[in-house]
């Protein structure tokens, strides 16, 4: 009766064939011909029909949309192509050339009373190294390389400590200045701007030996990610003993806040000394981005981190020049009238 029907033989199928990015899985007390097509883990292929198992991509590699390829993982880094990398470049590029062009104003009117107080050569160094730590920002974009990993945060820490070395000597210097002109003070022969190189030097070396030390013992390398975001690859340094890193970033942190403290206990001496005011609110900045950074890098990742990094050594930088030698610029070029020795005696107010 059944050929007389439908002369075929009778087709039995429960499950429809597995496609491809799919794997059988078959159902507990149910025919063998009865089974699930479940698809495949995050990171595994299936590149046949009916597979009864995944296999899993190579590390560097990812599957397709369809998962029946492996394809290259795409690295993420901070490049200079990126309009994000081309951007920080340019800023710092253009960030670096302003405390240059601070210098040659100084240079120009080294002669006038406001640069002669501000003790001039130190003033200088500061500068050079101000537009050196806007320059290290360089270091952290581009593929992470074995030498540039090893250096960068190294040249960043010494830099730095090199520029917030010369603003504590200043400080040192104007409470010194001032206790020296007192009868019978014993604090004259530190009043000398030999005092204010050797406060450099010694801020300057501690935290050369700490780098050399970190880079010797415990080295920063260059690192592929592949746990932060799945199918990429995050091509960035890793610091080597993080331990290092935050008692370098400490170090330059210690010396700021002991600018600050004196800088504030400072801040009321006569007008001939008030550069601590300056001091003050440079480094109440700096120690404002410094700890906003933490929190900032601590919750971002890949290039993000990095970048929150360099628009802290930016934005820092910027407030130390804006704080230090916006309002000497503004008198040396708009109000000449008040670049006089009797002004800066206290015979004027600014």
């Amino acid at each position: 009766m059944f050929f007389l029907i439908l002369p075929q033989v009778p087709v039995s199928v429960c499950t429809p064939s597995c496609p491809v990015g799919f794997r059988k899985v078959l159902r507990r007390d149910m025919p063998v011909c009865c089974f699930e097509c479940v698809p495949c883990p995050l990171g595994e292929i299936s590149n046949m029909t009916d597979s009864l198992d995944c296999i899993k991509c190579p590390w560097d590699k990812w599957p397709n949309i369809q998962k029946d390829k492996c394809h290259p993982k795409s690295r993420e880094f901070l490049s200079f192509e990126e309009p994000l990398g081309s951007t920080i470049v340019t800023i710092s590029v253009f960030s670096s050339l302003l405390p240059l062009s601070v210098f040659g104003i100084f240079i120009c009117y080294k002669n006038t009373p406001i640069v002669r107080a501000n003790n001039f050569s130190l003033s200088c160094l500061l500068l050079i190294s101000m537009s050196l730590c806007f320059l290290t920002s360089l270091a952290f974009i581009g593929y992470p390389q074995a030498q540039k990993c090893l250096l960068r945060q190294v040249t960043f820490g010494t830099i730095f400590t090199l520029c917030v070395s010369c603003i504590l000597a200043k400080t040192f210097m104007v409470v010194f200045a001032f206790m020296a002109t007192k009868p019978g003070s014993r604090l004259r022969q530190w009043a000398s701007p030999r005092v204010s190189y050797i406060i450099v030097v010694l801020a300057s070396f501690l935290q050369l030996v700490l780098c050399i030390s970190w880079i010797s013992l415990a080295p920063p390398f260059p690192e592929d990610n592949i746990q932060t975001k799945p199918g990429i690859i995050i091509v960035e340094c890793n610091e080597g003993s993080s331990t290092a890193f935050w008692c370098m970033l400490g170090y330059l942190g210690l010396l700021a806040t002991i600018s600050f403290i004196v800088a504030f206990l400072a801040r009321r001496l006569p007008d001939s000394f008030n550069e601590a005011k300056f001091i003050t609110f440079s480094m109440l900045a700096f120690l404002s981005v410094w700890v906003s950074y933490i929190p900032a890098s601590l919750s971002s990742s890949g290039k993000y981190t990095v970048a929150m990094e360099v628009f802290a050594i930016l934005s820092s930088t910027w407030a130390l020049v804006i704080c230090m030698f916006a309002p000497k610029c503004f008198i040396i070029l708009f109000r000449p009238d008040m670049n006089s020795k009797e002004h800066l005696m206290g015979k004027s107010k600014i």
